[in-house]
This record gives structure tokens, sequence and C-alpha cells, in this order.
């Protein structure tokens, strides 16, 4: 299944892709939100569906604001040699703000005086059943409703200068989660994925979820020893090598535009604004 909401902010529709069509969901539920993805999405027939009428509409995130976004730091290996750090032993685990989460042609705004904001393209996680104190990564990926790309974006200076050894304070300015465009059910992707970004057309990131440290099975399944994880959550699960942090890229400046592709989730593609 492939989903998309569109329409403002606050106010998106829920639309099915199947088929070739766009089929409006207002009529089975009211969101693609925790509550419909832990009933297991649609499960009907969309030839029973009405056309969406998309054209020109705005592409919001495609789930509503999840109850949580959780990320994961350091979790692909080059990346955590660009950073200077060792592999970790086990995940480096922080918080977002949801309502960082925006669509995936929406702009990212800068933080005043902010000099050092970051891109991270990272595969998004969305889970689709309560889980507690899983027993194995296997029976964790049955609890995943789907996946999505995610722009961890990030203010370094906050992150790291000013955290007091807490990453959040440098993740959770507004629009730093642009999100989307689709969320897809894992029955139609093949692992691993490729991942990619682009600043004003140049590339910078270009890598595989086969780099991963911890994979998606073993995140959620670790996850759920320390908290509750529920229906709609968010799972951000770490960058690959190719960020500003590296040294080898300037930070974004108003004006940039930041496109970011995962193999089977489509595209984003968001201005950034002062």
């Amino acid at each position: 299944m492939r989903y998309l909401r569109v329409g403002p902010p606050g106010a998106e529709r829920p639309v099915l892709y199947a088929d070739g069509a766009l089929l409006d969901l207002s009529g089975v539920t009211r969101d693609i939100d925790g509550e419909f993805l832990a009933a297991g999405g649609f499960r009907g027939d969309p030839a029973d569906l009405p056309p969406a009428g998309v054209d020109g509409s705005r592409i919001g995130p495609p789930i509503a604001r999840p109850g949580v976004v959780l990320c994961v730091g350091q979790n692909y290996a080059a990346h955590a040699a660009e950073s200077g750090a060792e592999p970790p032993k086990e995940p480096i685990i922080f918080y977002k703000a949801p309502n960082t989460v925006i669509g995936p042609e929406d702009d990212i705004l800068l933080p005043p005086d902010s000099v050092r904001t970051d891109w991270e393209v990272e595969l998004g996680v969305v889970i689709g059943r309560t889980a507690r104190y899983l027993s194995s990564p296997e029976e964790a990926l049955e609890h995943v409703a789907g996946y999505v790309i995610s722009n961890d974006v990030s203010e370094r200076d906050y992150q790291l200068d000013r955290s007091g050894g807490q990453w959040s304070k440098g993740k959770s300015c507004e629009t730093f989660n642009p999100l989307g465009p689709w969320l897809v059910t894992a029955d139609e992707l093949a692992f691993p994925l490729r991942l990619r970004s682009w600043v004003d057309g140049s590339p910078r990131q270009d890598s595989s979820t086969a780099d991963m440290i911890f994979d998606v099975g073993f995140l959620v399944w670790h996850l759920s020893q320390f908290t509750v994880l529920e229906p709609g959550d968010l799972i951000n699960t770490g960058t690959p090598q190719g960020v500003a942090l590296s040294g080898r890229f300037p930070y974004l400046r108003a004006g940039d535009v930041v496109e970011m592709e995962i193999d089977g989730l489509g595209r984003q593609r968001c201005v950034v604004k002062g």
C-alpha cells in the first residue's frame, strides 16, 4: 500500500495510491493516523473508492502528527567515522519534537542567527502496532506499518556546543522534519534501500541501508525495551555520510534547495528560508 495526505496544514485528506490512481480515503478514515494504522490500514477494494482529485494540492506529511519522534544517532558506519566517533555499541537515542514534522515540499525555516543548519536523509519507520518489551527483532518487524523519507534537519551549534549533552535542542526547531511524500508498506520495498540527498542540485549523500549498524528490526525491538511505541509513532533511523558536519560541504543558507530520495519512497524537495 501507498498512502498520501494532501491539503493545507492541519486539514490534510487521506489518499491511497492503487492501480495507478490516487483514491480518496476520506470515507474510510479521517486520517492516516494511529487508529487507522492499528486497524491494519485500508482493507477494502480500491475499486470502491472515488478519485482523490488532488491536482495542485499541497502534499502534507504522509502520517498525522506522531505521538513521538524517536531518532537514532550515528547509525551508519561511515557517518560515525566522518563525525569523528567510534561506531556505537548500543543505539544512541534522542527525541525530536513531533511538531517539527512538515510536508515533503514545505519550506525549511532557519532559526534566528543559525549558521550551522544541516540536512540528514533518513529512512523513517512508522509504527503500526503497540510495541512493548518485544521478544526479538523478527517480532518487531510485525509492528511496523511502513516506511517514509525523513529529513532530520539539525542545527549543529544547538546540538553539539549548546546542548548540555542532549542532542534534542539542535533537532527540534520549527520545520526540522520534512516527511514523505509516501508512507509505503514493507511488501512494496526490497531492502537494502539506496538513500541520496542533494543541495542546489549537487550530490551530498549516496549510501544504502546496508551500511546501517543497527537494522530496523533491531531498533524497534531495542526501543521497545525502554519505552512503549504506539501506532503512528515515527522512528528516524539515522543518516549516512555526506552531511555538512563532515566539513566537506557548507551548511544550509536561505535560498538553498534540499532534495532527498530513497528507493521506493519517492522524492522530496524543500526550499530553505531565513
